[in-house]
């Protein structure tokens, strides 16, 4: 192998040896934390969905190899999309391309009533319609209600019931 002088150099220049040290300590440094700076929101775009499928209090989360994903955040919380959405403090799905399938720990208020949404799938981009399956229907929001990631008020769990009847005006009688 013969280098030629030019090569050597481009290579005894300490501007290049100073660019190539910090090449190498950032190709180190990522090469240890993987997945740790991307955040659930980058992931679910990147797997064809909308990054406001999750609130902004999303804490972290886990991807098994198998799919699995699970998503925790700061405890349980309430938003509104078109309707009322209340996520519990984790959030479980198999995630696949354009889909969470099989989700647990999100439910959506229809009609008065809290129903669990079952599957999200984003069959076609291009026609703008997000699929939600929430058991007993399924229903098509537009794509654009998702692009971001929304706030999430905090709730327990167990007062959710409690605060939808005195927001609709039929409070508990003692």
């Amino acid at each position: 192998m013969h280098i030629s002088s030019s090569s050597m150099a481009f290579f005894s220049s300490s501007k290049t040896r100073v660019y190539l040290r910090k090449l190498l300590c950032f190709l180190i440094f990522f090469s240890f934390f993987p997945f740790s700076l991307s955040s659930i929101h980058d992931l679910l775009v990147s797997r064809g969905l909308p990054a406001g499928l999750l609130p902004k209090e999303v804490k972290s989360y886990t991807l098994s190899e198998n799919g699995t994903l699970e998503v925790f955040l700061d405890g349980p919380c309430l938003t509104k999309y078109e309707n009322r959405v209340f996520f519990d403090s984790v959030v479980r799905a198999n995630l696949t391309y354009g889909s969470l399938i099989g989700v647990v720990g999100l439910s959506q208020e229809e009609l008065f009533l809290w129903l669990p949404v079952k599957d999200i799938i984003v069959d076609d981009p291009k026609s703008g319609l997000i699929l939600f399956d929430i058991g007993v229907a399924h229903k098509q929001l537009s794509l654009s209600l998702f692009e971001v990631p929304p706030d999430c008020k905090p709730q327990v769990s167990g007062l959710l019931k409690n605060h939808v009847r005195k927001e609709k005006g039929f409070e508990a009688v003692r």
